[in-house]
């Protein structure tokens, strides 16, 4: 016996019955939507996890499948980075390099030569002077010279770096924990020069935080497990510079680098779990660092007796115990 007990029905009068596709409705279907259950030829299915489903309902998922990714991502959820932050387009790196131009075109507004500047009475009121702060309280120095610049050379390298190496450390970490980075980075080169470098020596530049930026981006090569082969020869080629080019402040870019390093390295290393609690916590570990070596180098100076030399203008300065 070769043929089934009961065959499946066939003819003229099956066809009639079956219903007519809800596109196409000159054209007869066996065949239906598993969403809808609405009848469908072959050329308005399209194969889904389980089943076929028709063009419209195929549309309606994809909308809705949109509608639910932007809510989510609304919500804080999505795709991160390693840093725990959501990928966004670079906003706070123009905004640094927009306030760092308007700052020097407004010293070159005050002397009136974008390649001297240095007599401008934002340089005077801002550049990181240690005796400034210690004996007068100037302390916004330390954070005001950060956005100040020695001629054109001196803030076109300085922003071509940023924009280099700002975008994707902004990437990786957010807007906001890119910024405590920059500035803690900042505040590293400022600190490093205020308590090693020559108290009586002004000092500008955006160095110190760029520098940061650069090693926090080989820390996250290394965590990512990239190719660090670029990155070491850009920071090769910028301490060569640093040592070969005159009046550029070594401890300035020394502090910056290993405070922005240092900043990373919490914000890629932290745990999954916690993890932004981890980091705040870093974060002000290394502040607090910072705010304790201005304390103890503020005392050392606090301790000496400085005088202005008429003929040159200089200011000397010794311990008060020696002049005794």
């Amino acid at each position: 016996m070769t043929q089934p007990p009961y065959p499946p029905p066939s003819g003229p009068a099956y066809e009639q019955a079956l219903p007519a596709c809800w596109w196409h409705p000159q054209r007869q279907t066996g065949l239906r939507c598993v969403r809808c259950d609405r009848p469908a030829c072959p050329d308005c299915l399209r194969e889904a996890s389980v089943g076929s489903q028709c063009v419209d309902c195929v549309q309606a998922g994809q909308v809705h499948d949109r509608t639910q990714r932007k809510q989510y991502q609304a919500a804080g959820y999505g795709a991160r980075t390693v840093a725990g932050a959501r990928v966004r387009k670079p906003l706070v790196t123009p905004v640094l390099i927009a306030v760092n131009v308007l700052v020097f075109v407004a010293t070159v507004v005050q002397t009136g030569n974008p390649m001297n500047n240095s007599g401008a009475d934002l340089m005077t009121q801002g550049s990181l002077w240690p005796y400034g702060m210690t004996f007068f309280g100037e302390w916004w120095r330390l954070v005001t010279s950060g956005f100040l610049h020695f001629g054109l050379l001196h803030i076109a390298m300085n922003m071509l770096a940023l924009w280099v190496l700002g975008r994707d450390m902004e990437m990786l970490l957010g807007r906001g924990r890119f910024i405590a980075v920059y500035f803690l980075s900042l505040l590293g080169g400022s600190v490093a020069e205020f308590v090693f470098g020559d108290v009586g020596q002004p000092t500008v530049g955006a160095s110190g935080a760029i520098f940061g930026l650069m090693g926090g981006v080989l820390i996250a090569v290394f965590r990512l497990k990239l190719n660090p082969t670029t990155a070491l020869v850009t920071i090769g080629l910028n301490l060569v510079l640093t040592f070969s080019i005159p009046n550029i402040s070594f401890l300035g870019h020394l502090g910056g680098f290993v405070i922005g390093a240092a900043a990373v390295a919490a914000m890629v290393y932290a745990p999954q779990v916690n993890q932004l609690r981890y980091q705040v916590i870093a974060l002000v570990l290394i502040a607090v660092a910072l705010a304790a070596m201005i304390l103890v180098r503020d005392a050392q100076l606090g301790g000496q007796v400085c005088g202005v030399v008429r003929s040159s203008g200089e200011i000397v300065c010794e311990d008060s115990a020696a002049g005794a």
